[in-house]
């Protein structure tokens, strides 16, 4: 998964992340899967958030568009549908991020 591929990229910051990721002694091929874990691990946390709060109907719509990287809809359907959407996934990204680092830490 590339930065900024996703359609909630923008409201995501992973560099704090990243840091203390870039900061452990791992090789650089730990430290890529890592970071590709991490990336994997939000992507499935907003993801959750999202799909948690949509109906079957909605669920397939929001499938499709992502399949076929159609961000404007994407966004038009997650504003019509949930109360502060981008609120929702900062805060399903930023928990993650929070138990992410916290482990990192303990792993240190």
């Amino acid at each position: 998964m590339k930065k900024g591929k996703h359609f909630y990229s923008h409201i995501i910051d992973t560099s704090s992340i990243t840091l203390e990721i870039g900061n452990m002694k791992l090789s650089q091929e730990e430290r890529v899967h890592l970071l590709s874990l991490t990336e994997s691990n939000i992507h499935h946390a907003v993801l959750d958030a999202i799909l948690s709060e949509l109906s079957e109907d909605d669920k397939k719509k929001f499938m499709e568009h992502m399949h076929a990287d159609n961000h404007d809809e994407i966004w038009k359907l997650l504003s019509s549908r949930i109360n502060n959407v981008e609120e929702r996934i900062k805060k399903a990204a930023e928990d993650l991020k929070k138990e992410l680092s916290e482990d990192i830490n303990k792993s240190k």
